[in-house]
């Protein structure tokens, strides 16, 4: 008796831990992401931006740092089918801090981020990134 109640234990917390790391329902492939900013301080919003990324239920974060960055992703966390991301980038005494989430739904999301940048002398500047994406096709392979 004691042995199948600690296989079903055992077979309950397999089932939970799974679950828990589920991936995001997203169609892997290649996305086009809308950005709309808002500057704290700004009076007008900064233009939307399009750009273009692969995307797939392992890597479901729809902000990523340049090439030239150094960043280092802090936090990433799956939660039914929302995910989201902390990153920090250091570069010459300039922090830039973003956390975000986005929630998706097969073939598009929304979603929001936050970014504080802090440069030396300058002080912070706080901006909020309202996001937007939807699937465009396959990724090409490389």
């Amino acid at each position: 008796m004691k042995n199948s109640n600690l296989h079903l234990a055992a077979v309950l917390l397999l089932a939970a831990s799974t679950t828990a790391s589920a991936a995001p329902n997203i169609q892997d492939g290649l996305w086009e992401i809308t950005t709309r900013t808002e500057m704290q301080g700004m009076p007008m919003a900064m233009p939307t931006v399009k750009h273009t990324a692969c995307l797939s239920q392992k890597d479901a974060v729809p902000q990523k740092p340049e090439k030239d960055q150094k960043c280092t992703i802090t936090s990433n966390k799956i939660e039914g089918n929302t995910v989201s991301w902390g990153m920090e980038c250091r570069d010459k005494g300039q922090v830039i801090r973003s956390s975000g989430k986005v929630s998706y739904s097969g073939s598009s999301f929304s979603g929001t981020s936050h970014t504080t940048i802090e440069q030396p002398g300058e002080g912070k500047m706080q901006m909020t990134n309202q996001m937007s994406g939807k699937r465009i096709g396959n990724c090409k392979q490389p």
